[in-house]
């Protein structure tokens, strides 16, 4: 996956997660490019795609900020869905899986759910 895409991912799932919240200032380009010791156009190219989905805006003078909570469950509800995910994984670790193939199985899952989803909407 292309380095400004990481960067995307990651600011995304943050979000999502709660630890990033609307109003939070991100860190400036070459405060980026400092701490993770890439080109930064590869910080700019991400925050431009951010900011063309809507997650992010740009403060001339200011800096560059989350504006954008993603439709989704409550806290709450994630802190439940997580407490259930701790549970599997402490079932698996008792089956002796790893962490790659916990992984593995996870994204198996989800790829099938994912599939399933979508012929569904094709036969609509």
């Amino acid at each position: 996956m292309p380095p400004y895409l990481q960067i995307v991912q990651q600011v995304r799932q943050d979000v999502r997660l709660g630890l990033l919240k609307a109003g939070d200032k991100l860190p400036a380009v070459r405060e980026v490019v400092t701490m993770i010791a890439i080109n930064p156009n590869t910080v700019v190219k991400a925050y431009r795609e951010l900011e063309k989905e809507g997650f992010i805006e740009k403060r001339t003078g200011i800096g560059t900020f989350v504006c954008k909570q993603p439709a989704g469950p409550s806290q709450d509800t994630q802190t439940a869905l997580i407490e259930k995910l701790y549970n599997w994984i402490d079932e698996a670790k008792m089956v002796k899986l790893d962490e790659d193939s916990m992984e593995a199985l996870f994204n198996k899952a989800l790829h099938k759910k994912r599939e399933e989803r979508h012929e569904a909407d094709n036969k609509e």
